[in-house]
């Protein structure tokens, strides 16, 4: 009797110290995949990479460079936080499943519970993987960022915030909108790469249209090259021409590209100047027909 005890004693501890040795082996792998995520994240937005990591870096699209931009900083932590989850996620399942082998369990009926558990919460969970995968298709894709000007349908605002669920945005009323990325269908980004002013400049039918457009294009110009303004746009601007015609007047347009966001601060710089020249050269801008008829009626 004190054999058989002593034998399933011994037994008992081997398999306590295997099942601690597995448990210290996880933690421990854990531990260095989240040191990696971290070495990658960090050199990604202090713009410097070890070597090991290069081929990874380039994968995920992670630019180099002295220092990167908000945007590209929250990409690169918000890729970090899903490695960081996936491995940890994947050393949980692998350590479990080796502790209940350890333990003398059959894993058989153990994998067919969870595998119906898994179907059953993958019913129940169907938006909020829809929203996960679909944020993380929009944040490798770069499809925006903080920072940037926005179009996603149901809301149009600054982006002050991309996860994996949702997007935070604020319209210029100052209202915060939350946008679950699943809802996503169309993005309309207003300030990715560069942005355009646009201005359609109505006048009167009796306007020489030859000599208001060489006017327009004097003080478009004469914005391009202010000192205080040469920095906001980058191509020369262009007066396209007639845009349209219509009972009320002649609609012209001009376009400047500038960099992006500030286009909304040279249109409005524009027009101030095109006003004032419009008022010096006497030139007169159209006036809806209802207008007239009741500013004339008796």
């Amino acid at each position: 009797m004190r054999g058989l005890l002593h034998r399933y004693g011994d037994d008992a501890v081997t398999t306590g110290l295997r099942v601690l040795l597995i448990v210290v082996l996880a933690v421990v792998v854990r531990a260095l995949l989240h040191r990696l995520v971290a070495r990658l994240v960090r050199g990604a937005v202090e713009g410097t990479t070890p070597v090991v990591l290069r081929p990874l870096k380039e994968r995920i699209g992670v630019e180099s460079g002295p220092l990167l931009s908000e945007r590209r900083r929250q990409r690169a932590e918000t890729i970090g936080s899903v490695l960081r989850s996936t491995g940890s996620g994947v050393v949980l399942v692998v350590a479990g499943a080796m502790v209940m082998s350890e333990l003398g369990l059959d894993l058989g009926p153990v994998l067919a519970s969870a595998g119906i558990v898994g179907v059953a919460l993958g019913f129940g969970a169907q938006t909020l993987v829809k929203d996960v995968l679909t944020g993380a298709f929009l944040i490798l894709e770069d499809q925006f960022g903080v920072g940037d000007v926005v179009d996603l349908g149901e809301a149009t605002g600054v982006v002050e915030a991309v996860g994996l669920r949702t997007t935070r945005l604020r319209s210029v009323d100052g209202t915060v909108w939350y946008v679950r990325n699943g809802e996503v269908l169309r993005v309309g980004n207003m300030s990715q790469g560069w942005s355009r002013a646009l201005l359609d400049l109505p006048v009167a039918w009796s306007a020489d249209v030859p000599t208001v457009r060489a006017l327009v294009k004097q003080v478009a110009d004469g914005l391009w090259h202010d000192p205080d303004w040469e920095e906001r746009v980058l191509e020369e601007p262009e007066v396209w021409g007639v845009e349209a015609l219509s009972p009320d007047g002649v609609l012209l347009r001009l376009v400047v590209k500038t960099v992006p966001l500030q286009q909304w601060a040279v249109m409005r710089e524009l027009r101030e100047r095109l006003k004032a020249a419009f008022d010096e050269a006497g030139v007169d801008v159209a006036v809806p027909r209802s207008l007239v008829q009741h500013v004339g009626t008796p």
